[in-house]
């Protein structure tokens, strides 16, 4: 066969296990504590912008990593790492259990960009039957990944239906917004992101198109 499940950890976007943390979360204090996010990230954690990932039902382990990550600078963002210094251990961990327990809202339809540029495009039913093409070819990626290439499949790791490894702090990808999962592949794939153990997503998405990472990426954001 052509196609094998492998392996593969898509981290919003994303990466592996953290540390274990032993501090008790406190939703209550974690909702009051997130209310500086609610510019960025929405309300309840669903991000009306679409370059900002949603944490609505994200597991809490991986948040709480992620938060880490900005605060000792092995993962960047200018905005993310100055919220995150202010920010001490029991405040990413109230914090994330908070958004653990809000649920992830579901995203419409891509829309190409090139059909929004196009004036002499044939119309939206030929547009979003070229995203259902891209949507069915994401779909394959996901599942079987590609032997030949050594990309691996997303489902290993993720799961059937995008929910992610909870034990394993694999991150649900499912609904995330879709410009937010290309970013997240090509700075995987570039080395810009770099904050996972042994650069597992860069050796997968270096290894993927252009065009299979947004396929991929729009396949994820339909998942419910």
């Amino acid at each position: 066969m052509k196609k094998k499940l492998l392996a593969f950890s898509l981290t919003l976007a994303f990466s592996s296990a953290p540390a274990i943390l032993h501090a008790a979360a406190n939703i209550s204090a974690g909702k009051e504590k997130a209310a500086q996010c609610v510019s960025c990230h929405g309300e309840n954690g669903n991000s009306m912008v679409s370059n900002f990932p949603k944490l609505a039902q994200q597991h809490s382990s991986y948040l709480v990593k992620q938060l880490q990550s900005f605060k000792d600078g092995t993962r960047k963002n200018p905005i993310m790492s100055a919220i995150a210094q202010g920010l001490t251990i029991e405040d990413m961990v109230d914090i994330a259990a908070y958004y653990a327990e809000q649920k992830i809202s579901p995203n419409e339809l891509p829309i190409l960009d090139d059909e929004d540029e196009d004036e002499k495009s044939p119309g939206k039913s030929d547009g979003a039957a070229k995203v259902q093409a891209m949507i069915a070819q994401g779909s394959d990626l996901y599942r079987n990944g590609d032997l030949t290439r050594e990309v691996s499949a997303c489902i290993a790791c993720h799961g059937p239906f995008g929910d992610g490894n909870k034990p394993a702090a694999f991150p649900l990808l499912k609904s995330q917004h879709a410009d937010y999962l290309i970013k997240a592949l090509t700075d995987f794939k570039s080395g810009a992101r770099s904050n996972n153990p042994d650069n597992m997503m860069h050796m997968i998405a270096r290894k993927m198109t252009d065009e299979e990472i947004k396929a991929v990426a729009y396949r994820i954001s339909m998942m419910k």
